[in-house]
Protein backbone atom coordinates (compact mmCIF):
# COMPACT_ATOMS: atom_id res chain seq x y z
CA UNK A 1 0.00 0.00 0.00
CA UNK A 2 1.48 3.37 -1.00
CA UNK A 3 2.16 6.05 1.62
CA UNK A 4 -0.34 8.46 0.08
CA UNK A 5 -3.14 5.96 0.79
CA UNK A 6 -2.52 6.23 4.54
CA UNK A 7 -2.11 10.00 4.34
CA UNK A 8 -5.44 10.34 2.53
CA UNK A 9 -7.16 8.31 5.23
CA UNK A 10 -5.72 10.47 8.01
CA UNK A 11 -6.80 13.67 6.28
CA UNK A 12 -10.31 12.33 5.76
CA UNK A 13 -10.61 11.32 9.39
CA UNK A 14 -9.36 14.69 10.63
CA UNK A 15 -11.89 16.50 8.43
CA UNK A 16 -14.62 14.42 10.06
CA UNK A 17 -13.25 15.06 13.56
CA UNK A 18 -13.25 18.84 13.23
CA UNK A 19 -11.11 21.43 14.99
CA UNK A 20 -10.13 21.43 18.67
CA UNK A 21 -10.10 17.63 18.72
CA UNK A 22 -7.58 14.81 19.02
CA UNK A 23 -7.61 11.13 18.07
CA UNK A 24 -5.50 8.57 19.90
CA UNK A 25 -4.78 5.01 18.66
CA UNK A 26 -2.44 2.59 20.43
CA UNK A 27 -0.75 -0.17 18.45
CA UNK A 28 -1.50 -3.83 19.16
CA UNK A 29 0.39 -5.24 22.14
CA UNK A 30 2.72 -8.22 21.92
CA UNK A 31 0.98 -11.37 23.16
CA UNK A 32 2.66 -14.14 25.08
CA UNK A 33 2.18 -17.64 23.65
CA UNK A 34 3.87 -19.56 26.45
CA UNK A 35 6.68 -18.81 28.85
CA UNK A 36 9.21 -16.70 26.87
CA UNK A 37 7.71 -17.34 23.42
CA UNK A 38 5.50 -14.70 21.78
CA UNK A 39 2.74 -15.08 19.22
CA UNK A 40 3.68 -13.72 15.78
CA UNK A 41 2.92 -10.00 15.95
CA UNK A 42 0.05 -8.69 13.88
CA UNK A 43 -0.66 -4.97 13.99
CA UNK A 44 -4.07 -3.67 15.12
CA UNK A 45 -6.20 -3.14 12.01
CA UNK A 46 -7.41 0.36 12.90
CA UNK A 47 -3.89 1.48 13.79
CA UNK A 48 -2.44 0.05 10.57
CA UNK A 49 -5.29 1.49 8.48
CA UNK A 50 -4.22 5.01 9.43
CA UNK A 51 -0.45 4.63 9.74
CA UNK A 52 0.92 1.60 7.88
CA UNK A 53 3.28 1.33 10.85
CA UNK A 54 4.26 -2.29 11.62
CA UNK A 55 5.72 -2.17 15.14
CA UNK A 56 4.27 -2.72 18.63
CA UNK A 57 4.74 -0.24 21.48
CA UNK A 58 3.51 2.70 19.45
CA UNK A 59 0.74 5.29 19.72
CA UNK A 60 -0.59 7.42 16.86
CA UNK A 61 -2.08 10.84 17.59
CA UNK A 62 -4.01 12.97 15.13
CA UNK A 63 -4.45 16.63 16.09
CA UNK A 64 -6.19 18.68 13.38
CA UNK A 65 -4.68 22.15 13.08
CA UNK A 66 -1.74 21.53 15.41
CA UNK A 67 0.93 24.09 14.60
CA UNK A 68 3.87 21.68 14.80
CA UNK A 69 2.26 18.90 12.79
CA UNK A 70 -1.06 17.08 12.80
CA UNK A 71 0.20 13.49 12.77
CA UNK A 72 2.34 12.50 15.76
CA UNK A 73 3.76 9.01 16.19
CA UNK A 74 5.16 7.77 19.48
CA UNK A 75 7.34 4.71 18.88
CA UNK A 76 10.38 2.85 20.14
CA UNK A 77 13.80 4.42 19.85
CA UNK A 78 16.58 2.79 17.85
CA UNK A 79 18.61 0.44 20.06
CA UNK A 80 21.46 -1.52 18.45
CA UNK A 81 21.66 -4.09 21.24
CA UNK A 82 17.94 -4.89 21.24
CA UNK A 83 17.82 -4.82 17.44
CA UNK A 84 20.58 -7.44 17.39
CA UNK A 85 18.30 -9.81 19.32
CA UNK A 86 14.82 -8.91 18.06
CA UNK A 87 15.15 -7.17 14.71
CA UNK A 88 15.41 -3.64 13.36
CA UNK A 89 13.37 -0.75 14.71
CA UNK A 90 12.09 2.22 12.75
CA UNK A 91 12.90 4.90 15.34
CA UNK A 92 11.90 8.55 15.30
CA UNK A 93 13.75 9.48 12.12
CA UNK A 94 12.26 6.49 10.28
CA UNK A 95 8.78 7.35 11.55
CA UNK A 96 9.06 10.77 9.92
CA UNK A 97 10.83 9.76 6.72
CA UNK A 98 9.29 6.35 5.99
CA UNK A 99 5.85 6.66 7.58
CA UNK A 100 5.22 10.39 6.99
CA UNK A 101 4.73 11.37 10.63
CA UNK A 102 4.86 15.16 11.07
CA UNK A 103 6.51 14.62 14.41
CA UNK A 104 7.74 11.60 16.35
CA UNK A 105 8.77 11.03 19.95
CA UNK A 106 10.08 8.06 21.93
CA UNK A 107 7.12 6.12 23.29
CA UNK A 108 8.85 6.19 26.68
CA UNK A 109 8.16 9.96 26.75
CA UNK A 110 4.43 9.70 26.13
CA UNK A 111 3.47 10.22 29.79
CA UNK A 112 5.20 13.61 29.71
CA UNK A 113 3.92 14.79 26.32
CA UNK A 114 0.39 13.47 25.70
CA UNK A 115 -1.30 14.98 28.80
CA UNK A 116 -0.22 18.44 27.63
CA UNK A 117 -1.76 17.81 24.23
CA UNK A 118 -5.05 16.78 25.85
CA UNK A 119 -5.29 20.11 27.72
CA UNK A 120 -5.87 22.06 24.53
CA UNK A 121 -8.76 20.13 22.97
CA UNK A 122 -12.52 19.95 23.43
CA UNK A 123 -13.07 16.45 22.05
CA UNK A 124 -11.07 13.23 22.32
CA UNK A 125 -11.66 10.41 19.83
CA UNK A 126 -10.61 7.13 21.41
CA UNK A 127 -12.16 3.67 21.54
CA UNK A 128 -12.38 2.28 25.05
CA UNK A 129 -12.34 -1.44 25.77
CA UNK A 130 -9.84 -2.61 23.15
CA UNK A 131 -6.66 -2.03 25.16
CA UNK A 132 -7.38 -2.06 28.89
CA UNK A 133 -3.82 -1.09 29.85
CA UNK A 134 -3.92 2.05 27.70
CA UNK A 135 -7.49 2.80 28.80
CA UNK A 136 -6.20 3.18 32.36
CA UNK A 137 -3.26 5.32 31.26
CA UNK A 138 -5.55 7.67 29.35
CA UNK A 139 -7.86 8.03 32.35
CA UNK A 140 -4.78 8.75 34.43
CA UNK A 141 -3.82 11.57 32.05
CA UNK A 142 -7.27 13.11 32.39
CA UNK A 143 -7.17 12.87 36.18
CA UNK A 144 -3.73 14.49 36.16
CA UNK A 145 -5.10 17.41 34.17
CA UNK A 146 -8.14 17.69 36.43
CA UNK A 147 -5.89 17.86 39.49
CA UNK A 148 -4.31 21.00 38.00
CA UNK A 149 -7.61 22.77 37.34
CA UNK A 150 -6.80 25.60 39.80
CA UNK A 151 -3.73 26.35 37.69
CA UNK A 152 -5.90 26.82 34.63
CA UNK A 153 -5.66 23.33 33.18
CA UNK A 154 -8.81 22.24 31.33
CA UNK A 155 -9.93 18.68 30.71
CA UNK A 156 -11.53 17.72 27.37
CA UNK A 157 -15.28 18.23 27.33
CA UNK A 158 -16.21 15.13 25.36
CA UNK A 159 -14.92 11.61 24.70
CA UNK A 160 -16.14 9.96 21.49
CA UNK A 161 -15.57 6.40 20.34
CA UNK A 162 -13.13 6.63 17.42
CA UNK A 163 -14.52 3.47 15.82
CA UNK A 164 -17.80 5.29 15.08
CA UNK A 165 -16.01 7.28 12.35
CA UNK A 166 -13.15 4.96 11.51
CA UNK A 167 -15.15 1.79 10.99
CA UNK A 168 -17.52 3.54 8.63
CA UNK A 169 -14.49 4.66 6.61
CA UNK A 170 -13.15 1.11 6.50
CA UNK A 171 -16.46 -0.20 5.15
CA UNK A 172 -15.86 1.53 1.79
CA UNK A 173 -12.83 0.11 -0.02
CA UNK A 174 -10.56 2.25 -2.19
CA UNK A 175 -9.04 1.05 -5.47
CA UNK A 176 -5.81 0.21 -3.65
CA UNK A 177 -7.68 -1.88 -1.10
CA UNK A 178 -9.70 -3.66 -3.79
CA UNK A 179 -6.48 -4.49 -5.63
CA UNK A 180 -5.05 -6.09 -2.47
CA UNK A 181 -8.27 -8.02 -1.86
CA UNK A 182 -8.33 -9.33 -5.44
CA UNK A 183 -4.79 -10.61 -4.94
CA UNK A 184 -5.69 -12.20 -1.60
CA UNK A 185 -8.59 -13.96 -3.32
CA UNK A 186 -6.32 -15.18 -6.12
CA UNK A 187 -3.88 -16.63 -3.58
CA UNK A 188 -6.77 -18.41 -1.84
CA UNK A 189 -7.95 -19.74 -5.19
CA UNK A 190 -4.53 -21.24 -5.91
CA UNK A 191 -4.51 -22.84 -2.46
CA UNK A 192 -7.96 -24.40 -2.87
CA UNK A 193 -7.07 -25.76 -6.29
CA UNK A 194 -3.87 -27.23 -4.87
CA UNK A 195 -5.94 -28.99 -2.19
CA UNK A 196 -8.39 -30.35 -4.77
CA UNK A 197 -5.58 -31.79 -6.88
CA UNK A 198 -3.89 -33.54 -3.96
CA UNK A 199 -6.96 -34.82 -2.13
CA UNK A 200 -7.59 -38.58 -2.10
CA UNK A 201 -8.69 -41.24 0.39
CA UNK A 202 -6.08 -41.88 3.08
CA UNK A 203 -4.69 -38.34 3.09
CA UNK A 204 -5.17 -36.54 6.41
CA UNK A 205 -6.87 -33.23 7.05
CA UNK A 206 -3.62 -31.78 8.41
CA UNK A 207 -1.77 -32.74 5.24
CA UNK A 208 -4.32 -30.78 3.23
CA UNK A 209 -3.94 -27.89 5.67
CA UNK A 210 -0.17 -28.01 5.08
CA UNK A 211 -0.76 -27.61 1.33
CA UNK A 212 -2.92 -24.56 1.96
CA UNK A 213 -0.26 -22.97 4.17
CA UNK A 214 2.39 -23.77 1.57
CA UNK A 215 0.42 -21.90 -1.10
CA UNK A 216 -0.13 -18.90 1.21
CA UNK A 217 3.49 -18.47 2.27
CA UNK A 218 4.79 -19.11 -1.26
CA UNK A 219 2.78 -16.07 -2.33
CA UNK A 220 4.03 -13.92 0.58
CA UNK A 221 0.70 -14.16 2.37
CA UNK A 222 -0.49 -15.66 5.64
CA UNK A 223 -3.63 -17.50 6.66
CA UNK A 224 -6.32 -14.91 7.33
CA UNK A 225 -7.75 -17.23 10.01
CA UNK A 226 -7.19 -20.83 11.15
CA UNK A 227 -8.23 -22.98 8.17
CA UNK A 228 -11.18 -25.35 8.46
CA UNK A 229 -10.40 -28.69 6.81
CA UNK A 230 -13.25 -31.04 7.70
CA UNK A 231 -13.95 -34.39 6.09
CA UNK A 232 -17.08 -36.51 6.52
CA UNK A 233 -18.84 -35.78 9.82
CA UNK A 234 -16.39 -32.93 10.45
CA UNK A 235 -17.83 -31.04 7.48
CA UNK A 236 -20.95 -30.53 9.58
CA UNK A 237 -19.05 -28.70 12.37
CA UNK A 238 -19.17 -25.02 11.46
CA UNK A 239 -15.91 -23.94 13.10
CA UNK A 240 -14.00 -27.22 13.03
CA UNK A 241 -10.25 -26.50 13.30
CA UNK A 242 -8.69 -29.67 14.73
CA UNK A 243 -7.87 -30.82 11.18
CA UNK A 244 -6.63 -34.15 12.53
CA UNK A 245 -8.59 -36.99 10.88
CA UNK A 246 -7.90 -39.23 7.91
CA UNK A 247 -10.05 -38.61 4.85
CA UNK A 248 -12.28 -41.53 3.86
CA UNK A 249 -13.48 -42.75 0.49
CA UNK A 250 -17.06 -41.59 -0.14
CA UNK A 251 -16.90 -38.55 2.18
CA UNK A 252 -17.00 -34.86 1.36
CA UNK A 253 -14.22 -32.47 2.36
CA UNK A 254 -15.15 -28.92 3.34
CA UNK A 255 -12.31 -26.39 3.26
CA UNK A 256 -12.80 -22.85 4.56
CA UNK A 257 -9.48 -21.06 4.05
CA UNK A 258 -8.50 -17.54 3.09
CA UNK A 259 -5.24 -15.65 2.64
CA UNK A 260 -4.23 -12.34 4.19
CA UNK A 261 -2.15 -10.23 1.83
CA UNK A 262 -0.86 -6.80 2.88
CA UNK A 263 -3.35 -6.83 5.77
CA UNK A 264 -6.37 -7.63 3.56
CA UNK A 265 -8.23 -10.90 3.85
CA UNK A 266 -9.93 -13.32 1.53
CA UNK A 267 -12.44 -15.85 2.83
CA UNK A 268 -13.25 -18.77 0.53
CA UNK A 269 -15.00 -22.10 1.12
CA UNK A 270 -15.30 -25.05 -1.21
CA UNK A 271 -16.69 -28.56 -0.64
CA UNK A 272 -15.66 -31.50 -2.80
CA UNK A 273 -15.60 -35.31 -2.73
CA UNK A 274 -12.54 -37.00 -1.23
CA UNK A 275 -12.51 -39.59 -4.02
CA UNK A 276 -13.09 -37.05 -6.79
CA UNK A 277 -16.72 -37.88 -7.60
CA UNK A 278 -19.91 -36.68 -5.90
CA UNK A 279 -22.47 -39.32 -4.94
CA UNK A 280 -26.11 -38.78 -5.88
CA UNK A 281 -27.04 -37.37 -2.45
CA UNK A 282 -23.91 -35.22 -2.25
CA UNK A 283 -24.58 -33.86 -5.72
CA UNK A 284 -28.19 -32.98 -4.83
CA UNK A 285 -27.18 -31.06 -1.70
CA UNK A 286 -24.24 -29.38 -3.41
CA UNK A 287 -26.32 -28.16 -6.36
CA UNK A 288 -28.96 -26.85 -3.98
CA UNK A 289 -26.37 -24.81 -2.06
CA UNK A 290 -24.84 -23.60 -5.33
CA UNK A 291 -28.26 -22.45 -6.57
CA UNK A 292 -28.84 -20.64 -3.27
CA UNK A 293 -25.50 -18.87 -3.57
CA UNK A 294 -26.23 -17.81 -7.16
CA UNK A 295 -29.59 -16.37 -6.08
CA UNK A 296 -27.94 -14.49 -3.23
CA UNK A 297 -25.10 -13.07 -5.36
CA UNK A 298 -27.64 -11.86 -7.93
CA UNK A 299 -29.07 -9.50 -5.28
CA UNK A 300 -25.71 -7.93 -4.38
CA UNK A 301 -26.08 -4.53 -5.99
CA UNK A 302 -26.37 -0.89 -4.91
CA UNK A 303 -29.70 -0.03 -3.30
CA UNK A 304 -30.51 -3.53 -2.11
CA UNK A 305 -30.42 -4.17 1.62
CA UNK A 306 -27.78 -6.17 3.46
CA UNK A 307 -30.52 -8.66 4.35
CA UNK A 308 -31.57 -9.43 0.77
CA UNK A 309 -28.86 -11.99 -0.15
CA UNK A 310 -29.66 -13.98 2.99
CA UNK A 311 -33.39 -13.78 2.32
CA UNK A 312 -32.97 -15.10 -1.23
CA UNK A 313 -30.62 -17.90 -0.17
CA UNK A 314 -33.04 -19.05 2.52
CA UNK A 315 -35.93 -19.21 0.03
CA UNK A 316 -33.95 -21.39 -2.39
CA UNK A 317 -32.65 -23.68 0.38
CA UNK A 318 -36.09 -24.05 1.97
CA UNK A 319 -37.70 -24.95 -1.36
CA UNK A 320 -34.99 -27.49 -2.13
CA UNK A 321 -35.13 -29.09 1.31
CA UNK A 322 -38.88 -29.44 0.92
CA UNK A 323 -38.57 -30.90 -2.59
CA UNK A 324 -35.96 -33.43 -1.44
CA UNK A 325 -38.19 -34.42 1.51
CA UNK A 326 -35.35 -33.68 3.90
CA UNK A 327 -37.67 -31.32 5.73
CA UNK A 328 -41.37 -32.00 5.99
CA UNK A 329 -43.99 -29.55 4.79
CA UNK A 330 -44.48 -26.94 2.10
CA UNK A 331 -42.17 -24.04 1.37
CA UNK A 332 -44.39 -21.67 3.37
CA UNK A 333 -44.33 -24.05 6.35
CA UNK A 334 -40.55 -24.47 6.25
CA UNK A 335 -40.06 -20.70 6.08
CA UNK A 336 -42.64 -19.77 8.72
CA UNK A 337 -41.58 -22.47 11.18
CA UNK A 338 -37.89 -21.80 10.44
CA UNK A 339 -37.34 -25.56 10.42
CA UNK A 340 -34.56 -24.93 7.87
CA UNK A 341 -32.41 -23.71 10.79
CA UNK A 342 -31.94 -27.36 11.73
CA UNK A 343 -29.53 -27.62 8.77
CA UNK A 344 -28.76 -23.95 7.92
CA UNK A 345 -28.09 -22.12 11.15
CA UNK A 346 -25.89 -19.18 10.17
CA UNK A 347 -26.31 -16.04 8.11
CA UNK A 348 -25.30 -15.89 4.47
CA UNK A 349 -22.37 -13.52 4.83
CA UNK A 350 -20.41 -10.81 6.63
CA UNK A 351 -18.35 -7.75 5.79
CA UNK A 352 -14.82 -8.50 4.58
CA UNK A 353 -11.67 -6.37 4.61
CA UNK A 354 -8.71 -6.00 6.94
CA UNK A 355 -10.51 -8.29 9.36
CA UNK A 356 -12.14 -11.48 8.11
CA UNK A 357 -15.32 -10.51 9.93
CA UNK A 358 -14.76 -6.89 9.11
CA UNK A 359 -16.02 -3.77 10.84
CA UNK A 360 -19.08 -1.77 9.83
CA UNK A 361 -22.68 -1.61 11.01
CA UNK A 362 -25.18 -4.00 9.46
CA UNK A 363 -28.11 -1.78 10.41
CA UNK A 364 -28.59 1.97 10.33
CA UNK A 365 -31.07 2.68 13.07
CA UNK A 366 -33.66 -0.08 12.84
CA UNK A 367 -33.24 -0.71 9.12
CA UNK A 368 -30.84 -3.07 7.35
CA UNK A 369 -28.07 -1.12 5.67
CA UNK A 370 -28.24 -0.53 1.92
CA UNK A 371 -25.39 -1.93 -0.14
CA UNK A 372 -23.18 0.70 -1.78
CA UNK A 373 -20.23 0.61 -4.20
CA UNK A 374 -16.96 -0.24 -2.50
CA UNK A 375 -18.45 -2.51 0.15
CA UNK A 376 -17.11 -6.07 0.22
CA UNK A 377 -18.87 -9.05 1.73
CA UNK A 378 -18.94 -12.82 1.68
CA UNK A 379 -21.81 -14.86 0.30
CA UNK A 380 -21.75 -18.29 1.93
CA UNK A 381 -24.91 -20.40 2.20
CA UNK A 382 -24.52 -23.95 3.48
CA UNK A 383 -26.31 -27.09 4.60
CA UNK A 384 -25.07 -29.32 7.42
CA UNK A 385 -26.88 -32.61 7.95
CA UNK A 386 -25.37 -34.34 10.96
CA UNK A 387 -25.67 -38.04 11.70
CA UNK A 388 -28.81 -38.91 13.68
CA UNK A 389 -30.54 -35.74 12.45
CA UNK A 390 -34.12 -35.96 13.62
CA UNK A 391 -36.60 -37.17 10.98
CA UNK A 392 -33.94 -37.06 8.21
CA UNK A 393 -33.23 -40.22 6.22
CA UNK A 394 -29.75 -41.53 7.01
CA UNK A 395 -28.68 -41.42 3.36
CA UNK A 396 -28.29 -37.65 3.87
CA UNK A 397 -26.27 -37.91 7.08
CA UNK A 398 -22.77 -36.43 7.38
CA UNK A 399 -23.21 -34.27 4.30
CA UNK A 400 -21.91 -30.79 5.06
CA UNK A 401 -21.67 -28.32 2.18
CA UNK A 402 -20.73 -24.65 2.24
CA UNK A 403 -19.81 -22.55 -0.79
CA UNK A 404 -18.34 -19.13 -0.03
CA UNK A 405 -17.10 -16.34 -2.25
CA UNK A 406 -15.85 -12.79 -1.74
CA UNK A 407 -18.05 -10.20 -3.44
CA UNK A 408 -17.43 -6.51 -4.16
CA UNK A 409 -20.36 -4.16 -4.66
CA UNK A 410 -19.79 -2.14 -7.86
CA UNK A 411 -21.65 0.81 -9.37
CA UNK A 412 -23.79 -1.46 -11.55
CA UNK A 413 -23.91 -4.72 -9.58
CA UNK A 414 -21.12 -6.81 -8.13
CA UNK A 415 -17.80 -8.52 -8.84
CA UNK A 416 -16.96 -11.95 -7.42
CA UNK A 417 -13.35 -11.49 -6.34
CA UNK A 418 -12.81 -15.22 -5.79
CA UNK A 419 -14.35 -16.37 -9.08
CA UNK A 420 -11.15 -18.23 -10.09
CA UNK A 421 -11.86 -20.89 -7.48
CA UNK A 422 -13.76 -23.76 -9.18
CA UNK A 423 -17.24 -24.45 -7.83
CA UNK A 424 -19.20 -26.11 -10.63
CA UNK A 425 -19.34 -29.86 -10.12
CA UNK A 426 -17.93 -30.69 -13.53
CA UNK A 427 -15.02 -28.27 -13.06
CA UNK A 428 -14.15 -29.65 -9.63
CA UNK A 429 -14.30 -33.28 -10.73
CA UNK A 430 -12.19 -32.52 -13.82
CA UNK A 431 -9.55 -30.76 -11.73
CA UNK A 432 -9.40 -33.62 -9.25
CA UNK A 433 -8.92 -36.13 -12.06
CA UNK A 434 -5.86 -34.19 -13.23
CA UNK A 435 -4.18 -34.48 -9.83
CA UNK A 436 -0.66 -33.20 -9.18
CA UNK A 437 0.29 -29.61 -8.39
Amino acid sequence: MKKKEFSKRRLQLMRMMGEHSIAILPAAPVRQRNRDVEYPFRQDSDFYYLTGFPEPEAVAVLAPGREHGEYILFCRERNPEKELWNGRRVGQEGARERYMADDSFPVSDINDILPGMLEHVDKVFYTMGCNSEFDQRLLGYVNKIRANARSGARTPEEFVSLEHLLHDMRLYKSEAEIKAMRHAADIASDAHQRAMRLCQPGVTEYQIEAELMHAFRKANAHAAYPPIVGGGANSCILHYTENSDELADGDLLLIDAGAEYEFYASDVTRTFPVNGRYSGEQRAIYELVLDAQAAAIATVKPGNSWQMPHHEAVKVLAQGLSDLKILKGSLDFVLESESYKQVFMHRTGHWLGMDVHDVGDYKVGEEWRELEPGMTLTVEPGLYIQANSERVDERWWNIGVRIEDDVLVTKTGCEVLSERTPKRIDDIEALMREGGV
